[in-house]
């Protein structure tokens, strides 16, 4: 049996300046925790070679399949908004490039892989808590309909790592369209190295963007496609409660996927500057700010672009200016119109977006469950009699009967099948709830995979409706409650 990844690494081909060449540590017993059988599919592997002894050691990066050139990427990056002129890949491998049956070429990195060039002070490995996260979020995430990297596998290694105490060693086998940052670009301008910086956006633009080649100026094109791209990826986090945690320059895909999952979480009572993590002091990256810290990020790499966006400085800052005006409009419109779709409003009239607004004002006041109050305007939606049901979702009932009269007002004008199906569409019954997703990662370091394989089952079809696992909707009972995420690096 051979496994045939048909690698065809063009990153790997740009000068050595962007990367360092690595070998992967050699797990000592890896074994499968999960495979992502669809995802193979996809990438036109066999999922069944893959969990042969076999597929395992090449998913490890113990034997590596042929053509394989495992690398480290060099970036910089703003971290909490301080920038850091080298960071870099310092426990993941860019294994190989691999094109799918769908045309779209993609990333194979090894995450846990031990230490690089990049690595500083760390041990270059990955625990199993943050490594089942990722597997979940992101999986999750992809189900959600929101662009995300994949995770094709995740592995034990049979050793264990040293955090705050000793924990179970393992891998993620993470699948990207792009690994590129903002932070990349960021580590060459830092260094004055213009001649780098054209041909990672040339990279960028012939992989992630092919369409702007012919454009009068790609790189103009470029920025203006990442900042459309950014733009509505985090209207989409916001209209899913989903709090990254992490936003700096370096984890922000110029792909425009959602990218490193730490300390990330979905909000359960719903207030708009919700903080999770617990390295965000500041409440830099809380659930509200997402979309201007965005902002900040692109631009940040507009600066990188200013020499090829134009013939001297004036233009080079009138166009660089232009594009990330532009940004504020494109969140705020895919962000207005997935409201209104989330309370079935399609088409939207003028006063949709206020009693949008009106709504979350009131789900803050009262302390009510982002998803369950959204999901449970479904089933109002079909019978008013339901509401009943959603007013005790918030802590003073009375805060949604007003409201509740304009809604029903406004949804009766245009009432169709097609609107009740798509309201269903736009408001998931199941989410990664912290509270399941730390209950599925607690019995795994013990050796018990089933909540976690469980959870990931539900993840799977988030929309729909399925009673065997009504459990998994319900919001955390009070000593449930996670209040405060860790990034596990």
């Amino acid at each position: 049996m051979t496994l045939n990844f048909r690698f065809d690494n063009s990153y790997a081909r740009l000068p050595e300046q962007f990367y360092v060449r690595q070998t992967p540590f050699a797990a000592p017993a890896p074994s499968l925790i999960a495979l992502n059988h669809p995802l193979a599919g996809l990438l036109g592997l066999d999922g069944e070679k893959l969990a042969s002894e076999e597929g395992i050691a090449a998913l490890c990066g113990k034997a590596l399949p042929p053509d394989a050139e495992p690398i480290a990427m060099a970036y910089a990056g703003h971290q909490f908004g301080h920038f850091v002129p080298q960071l870099g890949d310092g426990r993941a491998l860019l294994i190989g490039e691999i094109i799918g049956r769908d045309g779209i070429r993609r990333d194979l990195q090894l995450k846990g892989a031990g230490r690089t060039a990049f690595s500083r002070q760390g041990d270059g490995r990955a625990a199993l808590g943050p490594v089942l996260r990722e597997y979940l979020l992101s999986e999750a995430m992809a189900a959600l309909g929101v662009p995300t990297t994949r995770a094709l596998a995740a592995l034990t290694t049979g050793d264990e790592i040293w955090r705050d105490g000793p924990v179970k060693g393992a891998l993620l086998v993470r699948v990207a369209q792009s690994h590129v940052r903002i932070g990349t670009f960021q580590y060459f301008a830092a260094r004055g190295e213009q001649t780098a910086l054209t041909l990672l956006a040339d990279h960028v633009i012939a992989r992630n963007y092919p369409e702007l080649a012919t454009a009068e100026n790609p790189y103009l094109g470029l920025l203006h496609a990442v900042i459309r791209r950014q733009g509505e990826l985090v209207a989409k986090w916001l209209l899913l409660g989903f709090v990254h945690g992490v936003m700096n320059t370096d984890n922000m895909s110029i792909a425009g996927e959602t990218i490193d999952y730490g300390p990330c979480a979905f909000l359960d009572s719903y207030h708009p500057f919700k903080v999770f993590s617990s390295i965000d002091s500041q409440g830099r990256y809380a659930y509200g700010r997402q979309p201007q810290i965005a902002a900040w990020n692109l631009a940040r790499l507009a600066e990188t672009l200013l020499f090829l966006l134009g013939p001297n400085e004036e233009v080079q800052t009138a166009e660089a200016n232009g594009a990330l005006a532009s940004f504020a409009g494109i969140f705020a419109t895919a962000y207005q119109r997935g409201l209104c779709a989330k309370l079935g409003l399609d088409p939207e009239e003028e006063a949709d977006v206020s009693l949008a607004q009106d709504l979350l004002a009131r789900m803050a006041e009262g302390k009510a469950d982002y998803t369950l109050v959204f999901r449970s305007l479904c089933d109002a939606a079909e019978d008013p009699d339901c509401d009943r049901q959603v007013r005790t979702l918030f802590a003073e009932p009375e805060l949604y009967d007003e409201w509740a009269r304009n809604w029903h007002e406004r949804f009766e004008r245009g009432r169709t099948a097609t609107r009740l199906a798509s309201l269903r569409a736009a408001n998931p019954r199941y989410i990664p709830r912290n509270h399941r997703v730390e209950a599925a990662l607690k019995a795994a370091q013990k050796g018990d995979f089933s909540e976690f394989q469980r959870l990931l089952q539900v993840l799977q079809a988030p929309y729909a409706e399925q009673p065997e696992f009504a459990e998994f909707a319900t919001p955390p009972l009070a000593d449930e409650e996670v209040c405060q995420t860790f990034c596990g690096t």
